[in-house]
Formats: C-alpha cells, sequence, structure tokens
C-alpha cells in the first residue's frame, strides 16, 4: 500500500485531534478526540486489508516522509512494514493494542434535523482561524438574532477581551448562540456545509473532499425559533 499526497494530509490533519488512530479494513479512516468532543471521518483512495492500531501518528507520518522518492507499507499481523530505498531499507513499526487507545466509533453520529444550516466558505474559515489565533479567542461562536448569521471570535466568559465578528448569511427569524472551542475547529481548509443542533452536535461536511467533521457545543449554547 502507497500512501498518496491527499491521505497523508488527512492523517496529518486527524494526528492533530487524536496522536492515536485505529484503522479498520476498507477505505474509510476515522479519528476521535480523547475527549470525545470531535469526530472525523473521511474516504481515502487506499484499500486497508488489516485492522491496526498507531499510537503515535506523527511519529508515524514522520517516518514515512523520511523516504522523499515514498515507500510501500506492508501491513503484518503485528506490525508494518515500511519499504523504502528502492526495497533496501525496511522498518518495522510495531502496532499498538486498541485497548491503549481511543476508538473512534464506526457509526455516525445521529443528529436528527439540524436547526441550523449554512455554507461556510474556505476564505471565510481561514479568516476565522487566523484572526481567532491573533485575538487569541478561546471561543467561537455561530449566532443570529433573526436577521443575520454571525461567526465571532470571542472569549464567552470575558467581556472585556478582544473579539471579532463576520457576517456569514441571512437569519431564518430564529435566534441562537452556538458556542466552540477554538481548539476544536482543526478541519482541513475547505468550503463546508455545516449544520448545527440544538442537542449539542456540529456537523461539518467539505464540499470538496471526502471529509467530515462532528463537533460538540459548549455550556451557554442556546435556541429559540
Amino acid at each position: 500500500m502507497k500512501l498518496s499526497n491527499d491521505t497523508f494530509y488527512i492523517l496529518k490533519n486527524f494526528s492533530e485531534i487524536n496522536q492515536s488512530m485505529y484503522f479498520r479494513v476498507g477505505q474509510s479512516v476515522r479519528t476521535i478526540s480523547a475527549q470525545k468532543s470531535i469526530l472525523a471521518q473521511a474516504n481515502i483512495g487506499e484499500v486497508i486489508d488489516k485492522d491496526f492500531g498507531i499510537y503515535d501518528m506523527n511519529n508515524f507520518l514522520s517516518v514515512i516522509s523520511t523516504h522523499p522518492d515514498g515507500v510501500e507499507i506492508e501491513l503484518g499481523d503485528k506490525n508494518a512494514t515500511i519499504v523504502g530505498n528502492n526495497g533496501r531499507s525496511k522498518i518495522q513499526y510495531r502496532f499498538c493494542d486498541p485497548s491503549m487507545i481511543v476508538v473512534a466509533p464506526e457509526k455516525d453520529i445521529n443528529m436528527g434535523d439540524p436547526e441550523i444550516t449554512f455554507t461556510l466558505s474556505e476564505d471565510d474559515y481561514i479568516w476565522i482561524k487566523k484572526i481567532s489565533s491573533v485575538l487569541q479567542s478561546p471561543n467561537i461562536v455561530v449566532e443570529s438574532d433573526g436577521s443575520k448569521v454571525l461567526v465571532s471570535t470571542k472569549d464567552v466568559n470575558n467581556d472585556s477581551a478582544h473579539s471579532e465578528s463576520m457576517e456569514i448569511c441571512d437569519g431564518n427569524g430564529d435566534t441562537y448562540k452556538m458556542i466552540f472551542r477554538t481548539e476544536y475547529l482543526k478541519f482541513i481548509p475547505g468550503t463546508y456545509t455545516v449544520q448545527i443542533s440544538s442537542k449539542g452536535i456540529a456537523h461539518f461536511k467539505n464540499a470538496n473532499k471526502d471529509i467530515q467533521y462532528w463537533v460538540t457545543t459548549e455550556s451557554g449554547s442556546n435556541y429559540s425559533k
């Protein structure tokens, strides 16, 4: 098995959500944060033919990237053999037992009928992440007064902190304030269809890549028709 650049990029992103990851047979990869606040799923071009766990994904990917010409990954019972340097180098990379890591569930999250839906463009996503970093905002908030939908960067527990807001789209008459931890929005840049349920879960689906994320909302979130 050879990893494409796209798959490598996805796995690198997933390693930011959880350093450990459990792979299942097929073409779907999933990870979940240790706090179980973020679930990510993507379909890849490669076919995984064995279930296996990696304890430190950053280290695993670093080993693969040491071979600029690419590697062949052979999955055994207890380890992966990473073959590089035109077949002359073989690294035995040990798998970990699934009991040692937080394993993502196989089933999707059932959100029911989410009350809030909008499109977040790639440019707006990049801007929100950038300004939240510059302002050191611990929260990103999706809020509406009924007429406009705003995405704001702020500290919901400190009114004197720096903040920023960006108008995303027109509202539908409903009022709400959905709070997220900035550190949880670790998505691959892109345009996303966003659905948020008042039950405390949001779904972000990439418009151009087969990748999606589920993120929990924080205490203090509210919704009213």
